[in-house]
């Protein structure tokens, strides 16, 4: 089964893109950074701006940029955008009230707290901890 990427991808763009808030990223130049195609960059930019936390200017001198504060968007606005679906999948022979969906079902509403106690600024700040510890 393949790991679906999509959410860690679209989290690492926003923080690049909260770093330097008032420049315009290209999706190539974000790509480059993640070590990724721009075409994902491009498809994880327009879920993100479907959702509003980013804006995008087409053409030469276009890019994309964070459309609200990093300390207004958490975690969790990110993985709504992005995935937003259920963590783990249950057949659909058990019922809703068995004991493993109702686990499962738990598991994911703290999931999703947690995601939603994350600002993306709270992470770019830690992140930024973290690089300089790392440089000395």
């Amino acid at each position: 089964m393949a790991v679906n990427t999509r959410f860690a991808t679209g989290v690492h763009a926003l923080l690049l893109l909260a770093a330097e808030p008032d420049v315009l990223q290209t999706s190539e130049d974000v790509a480059q950074e993640l070590n990724t195609n721009p075409v994902v960059v491009r498809r994880v930019f327009l879920q993100l701006q479907e959702a509003g936390l980013v804006k995008s200017t087409k053409g030469p001198s276009g890019g994309t940029r964070l459309a609200r504060s990093p300390k207004e968007i958490t975690l969790a606005d990110a993985w709504r955008a992005l995935d937003g679906g259920d963590v783990f999948h249950t057949s659909q022979t058990s019922k809703n009230s068995s004991p493993l969906a109702q686990a499962l079902k738990s598991a994911q509403k703290a999931l999703e707290k947690e995601l939603a106690q994350t600002t993306l600024n709270q992470l770019a700040k830690k992140n930024a901890k973290k690089e300089k510890q790392d440089r000395h």
